[in-house]
């Protein structure tokens, strides 16, 4: 029997980006993309959820200049 919060075990979730509409996914397992990422912004922003790679590094880029 396997154990439902186990999120070892889940497949990625399917989300769609707050700025652009473009989808992506979110490895559960702690193996995300995002995690790769030198660009650490305070998330949620007010109104959206996770987003993608490219909007990421933008927002990232306009909060340091």
């Amino acid at each position: 029997m396997t154990n439902p919060k186990d999120s070892s075990s889940q497949e990625p979730r399917r989300l769609v980006c707050s700025r652009c509409g473009t989808e992506f996914g979110c490895d559960l397992s702690g193996t995300c993309w995002c995690a790769e990422e030198t660009a650490k912004l305070p998330m949620p922003v007010k109104g959206e959820d996770c987003l993608c790679r490219a909007c990421l590094r933008k927002a990232a880029e306009a909060a340091v200049s």
